[in-house]
């Protein structure tokens, strides 16, 4: 008798073990065959005609989805299609609308996959399609694309209270709008496809620690002995050209550049002009009220924004092609307004090195140290 319910003990394991391990590795095989760039089955996977579309568009993609879910009540392939639907969504230039990501989460079928007990909660009912609802929010994350409150409507009413999806959602929505809200620098919810528009938003922002700071757009064929024809966006405020005004006659002045500054999946080169430290700051513990300075006795000069410990900043630009040129330009551009650098040795360490996304990559042409003098 303990024989033969130990036999039909191991003939209900081995049942349950055959009954689960396909789905489980099918899941896992089929995620990679879809999904991964290194795979190769790329032919395997379905495109659902979105490929064969030659006006893609947000009204053609939400007419694609609409197509499928009138074609087969069942929605057989469901998973496929949505996976075909985020792996295109680049091409239609929808990856970034959250109307698109509510209509695919509307393919799932209501209620049919909603678990009845603990045990199908704990081990994810419909195994395939819930980390298919969960890729579609990893990748709203990734994109930045912050869902509403009516989501979590329809994931309950699709994968249940207790489902896995669910709990991607309030994680999402616990982090996203503390991150969302960090930066003091909003940027605007679509960014200017005008470089010169993306290069004063990426200008201001790093000059917004001074509130004098003025922007100012050159075009470089107004200026005298300039090679090209582009613009310049500078940053200057009246405190830094007074800075430069103080230099002393040996001090000597670098561009460096360029260095890369990204406004959300957008990115621009810039270029800085610095100076070593020319004045001594010594170091007060505001704090200690124990040598309290009477209004009658000197005091030190107030050390400005722009005066850090290893350099002082006197300007910051982009340019439109970001060439050794351009920055020259650039420079005496200012010069017109403070002549002051026309007497100063301006040495230029400007790199090639970086590939902008904003702007096109400069030539390969490594220009000398250039001076500036009177007579230029």
């Amino acid at each position: 008798m303990p024989n033969l319910f130990v036999l039909r003990l191991f003939n209900l394991n081995r049942n349950v073990r055959s009954f689960v391990k396909p789905a489980a590795n099918w899941n896992r095989y089929n995620h990679i065959r879809l999904y991964s760039n290194e795979s190769n089955h790329k032919h395997l996977v379905p495109s659902f005609g979105f490929v064969d579309i030659k006006n893609k568009n947000k009204e053609t993609y939400l007419e694609m989805i609409n197509i499928f879910l009138h074609k087969d009540k069942d929605r057989r392939g469901q998973v496929e299609f949505i996976y075909a639907a985020l792996k295109h969504m680049k091409d239609f230039g929808v990856e970034k609308d959250l109307e698109v990501y509510k209509k695919l989460i509307d393919v799932f079928p209501k209620g049919k996959m909603v678990p009845r007990n603990l045990f199908q909660a704990e081990f994810m009912h419909y195994p395939k399609h819930q980390q298919c609802a969960i890729d579609l929010l990893e990748q709203m994350e990734e994109l930045g694309v912050m869902p509403d409150w009516s989501m979590e409507d329809q994931l309950v009413s699709v994968f249940g209270k207790r489902a896995h999806p669910l709990r991607r959602y309030w994680r999402m929505m616990y982090w996203m709008p503390r991150f969302k809200n960090a930066s003091p620098w909003l940027l605007p919810e679509d960014l200017p496809n005008d470089t010169i528009e993306l290069a004063k938003l990426a200008v201001s922002r790093m000059t917004s620690v001074d509130p004098t700071t003025v922007i100012s757009v050159y075009q470089t064929t107004d200026i005298a002995d300039s090679l090209e024809d582009t613009w310049i966006v500078s940053g200057q405020s009246k405190t830094q050209q007074l800075l430069t005004g103080w230099l002393p006659q040996e001090a000597t002045l670098y561009v460096d550049g360029g260095f890369r500054l990204w406004l959300k999946d957008r990115a621009i080169t810039y270029f800085t002009l610095t100076t070593e430290p020319f004045r001594k700051f010594e170091e007060q513990d505001y704090d200690d009220v124990s040598n309290l300075m009477s209004q009658l006795t000197p005091k030190q000069p107030d050390r400005t924004v722009h005066e850090e410990d290893n350099a002082v900043v006197l300007g910051v630009a982009c340019s439109g092609t970001s060439t050794p040129d351009s920055v020259l330009s650039w420079i005496r551009a200012l010069s017109n307004a403070c002549p002051r650098l026309q007497q100063l040795q301006i040495l230029f360490r400007v790199s090639h090195s970086v590939r902008d996304q904003a702007t096109p990559p400069p030539p390969a042409i490594r220009a000398p140290p250039k001076q500036i003098t009177s007579a230029s």
